[in-house]
């Protein structure tokens, strides 16, 4: 038995989907067909059957009628004949009893048992004159039994007819089936096999830039098919998004690194002839191969972050988001000595706190005042604000410098990895921290905007909702 199990289940592997569909369907309405045209069967043979038993009975009535007073004979002998009425004869219980011509219909032990009275009327098939009879017994009173047949050939023949006629419907059925089974199995899983081949087209071509044609229609009346289809194509989106990210992240870090070094490489080849060089030639060179060394390791640093796409959290803790802050601008200005810093903290926003991880948090304010220091003039303050807004526990932080600001044309792109503004080129830094700190904030429910400060200057804002992540 184990071993048919495991013959079906290889051949099932071995078989395509759409067979196995069109031979389960095919198979389930062949079933049906082949059961309706049975019961068809046992219907139209019971009812011809159940005719034939009524003409017995009624023929077997008007003879008791019509000879009520009479004893053993044979009373009609003309049955052998398609349109003569039935063969009808009276039997007693008793052999010695009988008339003296022979009976035409066959005398059996069970008659004189129901001429006795000790048996039960009867119908059976019998053979005479070369022909199928039926054959009714049944008491005829007096201690004898009344014989009524009819021939039962044209009956048969009607069941045969039934029969052959059922049997071509039955196999039409079948065919039928198998037809429509491998036409519903063809129609749905057509969208099955548009994936698959789609599937099939980017594993050979590597390119997340297919998709799977999706019948019309509304989108919420698709069937199961469709939808899979449809989230099949969304996953391919987010494929080719992240593929082209991952392209955009190598391109733009291949440009950023040939630069430091080209640098790093120089400052090397020219400590190596540090003999031909002056004390302060090798002391500036030194300078700059350190401070490169630095900006690289920075960057990749970054890099690393940036690739993984998620900000992990680790070691979460409850967070009050006031002293984080107080610490991050005091961290600032020993970085910054030459810009001044500014912190105001609203009512109800000094002991909010949020769940996150601190030194996280601190890089996500550090950037931001990395970024405002860099561009804020010598005279003017950076100005960092931590406010509670309104009655579920919001916090808004805002750091705002009063340089010269965000043009209109970069202000979609501030956040993408490695953009720097016009004004920026000339400014050091990698073009990674702001995404940075937008990853940051959004890995701990929050929001970070930019805008155009009122009355010049730019301004980042970090939304805490009131429930951490």
């Amino acid at each position: 038995m184990s071993g048919v199990r495991r013959l079906g289940a290889r051949w099932r592997r071995r078989r395509p989907l759409r067979t196995r569909l069109a031979l389960a369907a095919s198979a389930a309405v062949a079933l049906v067909a082949v059961g309706v045209c049975a019961a068809a069967f046992f219907v139209i043979r019971y009812e011809l059957l159940h005719q034939l038993d009524l003409s017995l009975t009624q023929s077997a009535t008007r003879v008791v009628q019509e000879n009520r007073g009479e004893g053993p004979q044979i009373v009609a002998g003309e049955c052998r004949f398609l349109s003569a009425p039935a063969c009808a004869q009276v039997v007693p219980a008793d052999p010695a009893a009988d008339p003296e011509a022979a009976y035409l219909l066959p005398v059996s032990a069970p008659v004189r048992e129901v001429a006795a009275g000790t048996r039960a009327p009867y119908f059976s098939n019998v053979t005479r004159f070369g022909h199928s009879l039926r054959m009714l017994t049944t008491p005829f009173g007096d201690g004898r039994a009344l014989q009524v047949a009819l021939r039962a050939d044209p009956v048969e023949k009607g069941v045969r007819q039934a029969a052959v006629l059922l049997a071509a419907v039955g196999g039409a059925g079948v065919l039928l089936a198998g037809v429509l089974g491998y036409a519903v199995s063809r129609t749905g899983l057509a969208p099955v096999a548009r994936l698959t081949s789609t599937a099939e087209r980017i594993a050979a071509t590597r390119d997340p830039r297919h998709r799977i044609e999706l019948p019309p229609g509304p989108p919420g009346r698709q069937d199961e098919v469709t939808r899979l289809a449809a989230s099949f194509n969304t996953m391919l989106g987010e494929l080719e998004q992240s593929v082209s990210a991952q392209r955009r992240l190598v391109a733009d870090a291949s440009h950023e690194l040939r630069t430091p070094l080209t640098a790093l490489r120089t400052n090397a080849e020219l400590l190596a002839r540090a003999d031909r060089l002056t004390p302060a030639q090798r002391e500036r060179a030194s300078g700059a191969l350190g401070r490169q060394i630095r900006e690289v390791t920075g960057l990749v640093n970054d890099l690393i972050e940036l690739a993984r796409d998620e900000e992990p959290l680790p070691l979460v803790e409850e967070v009050r988001i006031a002293e984080l802050a107080e610490h991050t601008v005091a961290m600032a200005r020993t970085h910054w000595p030459r810009v001044r810093f500014e912190l105001e903290v609203g009512p109800g926003a000094a002991e909010a706190v949020r769940p996150g991880v601190p030194a996280r948090l601190a890089r996500l304010l550090t950037n931001l005042l990395d970024n405002a220091a860099k561009f804020s003039p010598p005279d003017a303050p950076v100005e960092v604000g931590l406010m509670a807004y309104g009655g579920g526990g919001g916090l808004e932080l805002s750091v705002r410098d009063h340089g010269p600001g965000i043009a209109p044309e970069d202000l979609p792109y501030v956040f993408d990895r490695f953009y720097r503004a016009e004004a920026a080129r000339a400014l050091p830094g990698s073009g990674l921290g702001l995404a940075m700190a937008r990853q940051i904030a959004r890995a701990h429910g929050a929001e970070l905007t930019a805008s155009a400060a009122p009355g010049g200057g730019a301004l980042f804002t970090v939304v805490f909702g009131g429930e951490g992540p």
